[in-house]
């Protein structure tokens, strides 16, 4: 892992927040940090790049397989002990991973850290690998495979990103099939423990009332037995789908429709901002953008129509959905596509860029109220490689934004037009042709 660039700022009300790597086993490993004594709690999270589901090897919902067993406890304790031991001290801990990154989420009374970071040190050191945890895990998650079959939203997200980002492991099912998970072992949920817990894949966030050194130092020593490891070598994905269209046919009442397409993006810094507005402007600012006024106010066609400009390091696209009568399918389908390529064509009109600039400035501090969603900030800047308080000179860069300028950016961007559809849907009762 690169070295982090150390930062420290402190405001009026004492809050120290910043920047600053400890060091274990020669590993140097970031801390992004809000310490403040306004409320006597702290929060840690444990954080390691490339744990996530990316890491499965084509082993679909192993991720989600090892974080249900983890939830078990330890093997000295067992599930109903450790959970016990949990929250007679009241702390959480969730465990949880996206498609990079496995984390561990702690929060706690101040004057139970020390006993907090021990038990999640517990839980690292001796989880429940038994085939008792194993069996009670796989059928957790069995069980919520059977209740997705009747989530149409669920199968309809699935079945776009399996068109989307084909031959990928972004394609894969979240939770893996029925045999699949059946199918894995202890070994295997060691395998991708061993894969993850590695100190040159850590990041620690901290925050809330601690005294800042001696957390750092209680982390150093619970941490120092993970190995060092190997640096997390990020991915990206692009979309290769354009134009496509797959339809699974059920029994229901509703139409799902969820549409994809593809976003260039290559420079947050200077391309972020305008991905923000133009999103919120053509569908992710609900009523009042352009998708839901032509497809809810003005035809009925349905209660919502979403789409936004998705912009990760991982992967950027443009994704959206909409429920609709089954009759009125193919016709909500060919709206969405004449508002997407009227807005990519002439782009956005003065009264829709003052409205969402009014909106998107207006509700920023909703978005840093809580101390949660300061770090979450921090550490996402963090990992894109920018100063811990890029989100108020990203707010400047919507405050200058003119016209010109955005209407340049969407019309640049008309690959956002080759929308693919993924349709749940009824052919039988709605009287028309599979796509």
């Amino acid at each position: 892992m690169e070295s982090a660039k150390v930062e420290s700022t402190k405001s009026d009300s004492g809050t120290a927040s910043g920047l600053r790597e400890i060091e274990i086993q020669g590993i140097k490993i970031p801390v992004v940090y809000e310490v403040s004594d306004m409320i006597p709690m702290g929060r840690i999270s444990l954080v390691f790049r490339g744990g996530g589901r990316l890491s499965n090897n084509g082993k679909a919902g192993l991720d989600v397989l090892r974080d249900t067993l983890l939830d078990e406890g330890t093997k000295a304790l067992g599930g109903t002990a450790f959970a016990s031991a949990l929250e007679q001290k009241a702390i959480s801990l969730i465990i949880g991973s996206s498609e990079e990154n496995l984390s561990f989420k702690l929060e706690f009374l101040k004057e139970q850290e020390e006993a907090a970071i021990a038990l999640l040190g517990e839980l690292l050191r001796d989880p429940n690998l038994t085939t008792k945890a194993l069996n009670k895990s796989k059928t957790a998650i069995i069980s919520q495979i059977l209740a997705n079959q009747n989530d149409f939203d669920f199968i309809a997200d699935e079945l776009l990103r399996a068109m989307l980002f084909e031959g990928t492991p972004m394609a894969e099912s979240k939770l893996g099939s029925i045999k699949q998970i059946e199918g894995y072992s202890l070994k295997d949920i060691r395998a991708s423990l061993d894969n993850a817990l590695q100190l040159q894949k850590l990041s620690i966030i901290v925050g809330g009332d601690v005294k800042l050194d001696n957390t750092l130092a209680r982390l150093s020593e619970m941490l120092s037995f993970l190995p060092q490891g190997s640096a997390y070598k990020r991915a990206h994905f692009e979309v290769s789908a354009k134009n496509a269209t797959r339809t699974q046919d059920v029994q229901t009442q509703q139409a799902y429709i969820y549409f994809g397409a593809p976003l260039k993006f290559s420079d947050f810094e200077k391309e972020a901002y305008l991905a923000k507005v133009a999103g919120f402007i053509l569908g992710s600012g609900g009523f009042g953008s352009r998708l839901m006024e032509e497809v809810r106010v003005k035809r009925g066609l349905a209660y919502g129509a979403y789409i936004s400009y998705n912009t990760a390091l991982l992967v950027s696209f443009a994704s959206g959905h909409l429920q609709t009568k089954l009759e009125s399918k193919d016709e909500a389908i060919a709206l969405v596509k004449k508002v997407v390529k009227d807005f990519v064509k002439n782009g956005a009109t003065q009264k829709e860029l003052d409205s969402a600039k009014s909106f998107l400035l207006g509700s920023e501090p909703l978005r840093n109220e809580t101390l949660e969603q300061r770090l979450q900030a921090k550490s996402l800047n963090f990992y894109r490689g920018l100063p811990l308080d890029f989100d108020k000179h990203q707010l400047q860069q919507i405050r200058d934004l003119d016209l010109k300028t955005l209407n340049a950016y969407i019309k640049a961007h008309d690959e956002v037009a080759d929308l693919s559809f993924a349709i749940v849907t009824d052919t039988a009762d709605s009287g028309t042709s599979q796509h």
